[in-house]
């Protein structure tokens, strides 16, 4: 097996998902909720978060879906149309100057790895193309790649084949040398449906590995793994 392109989810993948993402969805469900914490907290609860673990669970619309899925889930505990409001609150959060987002354990050193003996990188997010700039940008690693797409990149959304089938294109190889490497169901569906070689598990996101288990065809810790296993490198071309 040839492997010529890798395209990464970005929450859950590149960043630290609860580490991340955690403190700015509370900032958001805050603001939904115009300071009601135990509509905040239903809130949270409604958009994937549970109480007894504090962690985000897998396949919910906090874990994997886009801005205005996100909204949505909200609106329909608020029972009022409150979509558009909240979307932009999200997007206004993440460039007020206080969003900090934390790259996995051993990122940089991964991707430079990876960067050295792939042909192409590309990142394939449900986050917008405005949230894909704020939180990688400041992390310096946003050149290192080939291919950048969010949700409202004009190639649809996850788990569509879309932004997998888009990375081909634009860097002109086969589907069959392209591997898609997340955290969640969603990613290795995408890659599925857009007939990807391989479809890579990590576990620094919302799943565990019972939750990847017979979607992926192989599971890691997190890219540090993965970029450290020579057998998948000797694959890079």
């Amino acid at each position: 097996m040839r492997l010529r392109g890798l395209l990464f989810d970005k929450d859950g993948t590149l960043l630290d998902f609860h580490q991340t993402w955690m403190p700015f969805y509370r900032s958001v469900v805050t603001f939904a909720a115009h300071g009601d914490a135990s509509l905040a907290e239903r809130l949270l609860v409604s958009g994937g978060y549970d109480p007894a673990t504090g962690r985000i669970r897998a396949n919910t619309p906090m874990a994997a879906g886009t801005p205005k899925e996100i909204a949505a889930s909200f609106a329909e505990v608020m029972k009022r149309p409150a979509n558009a409001e909240i979307a932009g609150e999200i997007e206004r959060l993440l460039h007020d100057g206080t969003f900090a987002s934390v790259l996995v354990p051993d990122a940089v050193d991964a991707i430079s790895r990876f960067r050295r003996r792939a042909s192409y990188l590309g990142i394939a997010t449900s986050d917008s193309q405005a949230g894909l700039q704020a939180t990688l940008l400041p992390h310096g690693i946003l050149d290192q790649f080939d291919f950048l797409a969010a949700y409202d990149s004009g190639h649809g959304i996850k788990p569509g084949p879309g932004m997998a089938l888009a990375f081909c294109a634009a860097c002109d190889f086969a589907p069959d040398e392209l591997c898609v490497i997340g955290d969640n169901l969603h990613d290795l569906d995408m890659g599925r449906a857009a007939g990807a070689a391989m479809v890579v598990g990590v576990l620094t996101g919302t799943s565990t590995r019972e939750d990847l288990a017979g979607h992926a065809d192989k599971i890691y810790p997190g890219i540090a793994e993965l970029a450290a296993d020579d057998d998948f490198l000797r694959m890079l071309g």
